[in-house]
């Protein structure tokens, strides 16, 4: 296997020596930030088109500023360097790219001050979730952590392990996945992805003031349901009953993308099976991911020189 490249420090070096310290504060408390960010392989053009790459790298300069860090460069610098990264990995399918911004001191005590440092890997990835059929989800015991605790909008890494109980407790109880409430009992979202809810042909969707991840996929979801098929978008809190009355559901997020829902603790959605609206949407967001849709190119930053 050719050597894969890792950017740290400030310079391109092999994934196996890209090392931190035992000491290193974000490995001892948790303290950095991340972005999930996707390429998508376009057979016909030989081409990895990577999604919305900007708007990612620009909730991770205003994210920074919660985590009292400073990014070091600029939104088109991060671009160009993970362009670049791609370019000395050569993949040639989809793929995962995952930045971070971290404290790198070495030093014990859980204050966010010291130093800031930046690095980015990129791994091939297929579907976080299987996403050719309905899942089966429950509603979690587990609250979604609140905004004034450990902020979800912020994409904290040490906040995961509300994540890592959210969905662990769902797979050994038999469920693919799970929704999470906040602490006032609404919907928020998913384990690690937003979601919506089809009622009388509309999208439901959580508040951003509901402990939910501002995602962009959430963003790009609710933009082609205006603006391709005329589906007017509710943003709103939502009770736990909705969601067993709702007519469809799926997830979306750059790990889920879009993922219907066929089930909710043990209730069909639906007829049981993916709703026509969702499988609309999810073809769409397809072919737009792959730079197919011209319209949305402005979305697609192409990585090979063709």
């Amino acid at each position: 296997m050719s050597t894969q490249y890792v950017f740290m420090d400030g310079s391109y070096i092999s994934e196996e020596d890209a090392k931190i310290s035992v000491k290193t504060h974000a490995f001892l408390y948790g303290s950095s930030i991340f972005e999930g960010i996707r390429g998508y392989w376009n057979q016909e053009e030989e081409q990895i088109y990577i999604f919305r790459m900007k708007e990612h790298y620009e909730r991770m300069h205003k994210n920074a500023k919660i985590m009292h860090m400073k990014p070091g460069y600029s939104v088109d610098e991060m671009c160009d360097i993970t362009v670049e990264l791609l370019k000395k990995n050569a993949p040639k399918g989809d793929i995962y790219i995952r930045p971070t911004l971290y404290k790198s001191e070495c030093e014990i005590g859980p204050k966010l001050t010291g130093k800031d440092s930046f690095l980015i890997f990129t791994c091939i990835i297929g579907d976080y979730v299987d996403i050719s059929r309905g899942l089966s989800v429950c509603v979690s015991n587990w609250n979604r952590l609140d905004d004034n605790t450990i902020p979800p909008r912020g994409k904290v890494s040490g906040a995961y392990v509300n994540t890592g109980l959210v969905k662990t407790d769902a797979l050994k109880a038999g469920f693919d996945e799970a929704i999470v409430l906040s602490k006032d009992g609404h919907v928020s979202e998913g384990s690690a992805m937003n979601v919506f809810l089809v009622e009388d042909g509309k999208l439901v969707t959580s508040r951003t003031i509901d402990n939910i991840l501002v995602g962009i996929t959430r963003n790009t979801i609710a933009e082609m349901a205006k603006k391709e098929f005329g589906i007017e978008v509710q943003e709103r809190a939502i009770n736990r009953t909705e969601l067993y009355m709702a007519d469809e559901a799926f997830f979306c997020g750059t790990g889920a993308q879009v993922s219907p829902i066929t089930s909710i603790d043990h209730r069909v959605i639906g007829d049981g099976t993916p709703g026509i609206i969702t499988k609309k949407l999810q073809d769409l967001y397809f072919d737009i991911v792959k730079g197919k849709v011209e319209k949305y190119k402005h979305w697609c930053i192409p990585v090979y020189d063709n």
